[in-house]
């Protein structure tokens, strides 16, 4: 495709063979699968290859994708600067969650992560809340190979648990991560809808738990479910979520959070209000 991209008038055949010095049955048989994706077109006049409409229509999913970058990480810096706790982005790739923008807060205590850093997603609150946009069999059969493995002893290690946390997520429209994956840190994921149908992206806030308090994860959760609503706004994406955009209110985000401690499920790092 490079090399027929770099022709104005496309390529022939042997053009193409004398170029690459591809044996012409392998040429042949890559060319005709390429064309029956759409990725190239064979002009039937002049027989001449030429890019087609699927290399078009993957160029402008990539710009889209960066013009999402570029919006959220504007908001995501807006966060930071409001609450200074570090925000994450990241996609769900299998049965683990690829981080794709990062923005660190200004504290020495922070957590360590890179962009392009994948880790399991049942341990996570991004990948709980992108799990939780799949059916329930299909969860099963992404960790089908690996099982879900304990990181620290607040890990949910069985399908049956993993599949009622899922539950939980999609109800209250937030995931968490609580000390799950690593020990002294306790995340607040969101879905992030740039389209319709399930969530691709997510975002989340890591607070370490000594900084951890209602007030303080409140506001994460209020921020949070604001960059969720901005970014998917700007990315032209479909109407908020009413779970999300209750969450914008500080006295709903609050109540949720307290939710957490009365609901008897989890062992929290911070005290009730």
């Amino acid at each position: 495709m490079e090399t027929i991209g770099e022709a104005r008038e496309g390529m022939t055949f042997p053009d193409i063979q004398r170029a690459l010095g591809i044996p012409k049955s392998s040429l042949f048989a890559l060319l005709e699968s390429a064309e029956a994706r759409g990725y190239l077109e064979l002009d039937a006049q002049t027989r001449r290859w030429r890019l087609g409409m699927r290399v078009w229509e993957a160029g402008q999913a990539y710009a889209r994708q960066h013009e999402l970058l570029r919006h959220a990480e504007a908001v995501m810096r807006d966060v930071v600067a409001a609450i200074n706790e570090t925000i994450q982005l990241a996609r769900l790739d299998g049965n683990e969650n690829v981080y794709i923008a990062k923005v660190d807060s200004t504290h020495p205590l922070r957590l360590q992560s890179d962009v392009g850093g994948r880790l399991l997603a049942h341990a996570t609150g991004l990948g709980k809340v992108l799990l939780a946009e799949l059916p329930d069999p299909e969860v099963k059969a992404r960790f089908a190979t690996t099982g879900l493995p304990r990181m620290t002893e607040n890990t949910v290690t069985s399908f049956r648990a993993l599949l009622r946390e899922l539950a939980a997520t999609r109800d209250r429209g937030f995931g968490i991560d609580n000390a799950e994956y690593t020990h002294g840190v306790f995340c607040l994921a969101a879905p992030l809808r740039t389209g319709p149908g399930a969530a691709q992206l997510a975002l989340s806030i890591t607070v370490p738990t000594l900084r951890a308090s209602v007030e303080g994860l409140a506001a994460a959760l209020s921020a949070l479910a604001r960059a969720c609503i901005d970014i998917g706004m700007r990315s032209g994406g479909p109407a908020a979520d009413p779970r999300i955009a209750r969450l914008v209110d500080l006295d709903a985000a609050r109540a949720a959070i307290e939710a957490l401690h009365h609901c008897g499920r989890y062992r929290l790092p911070f005290a009730p209000a």
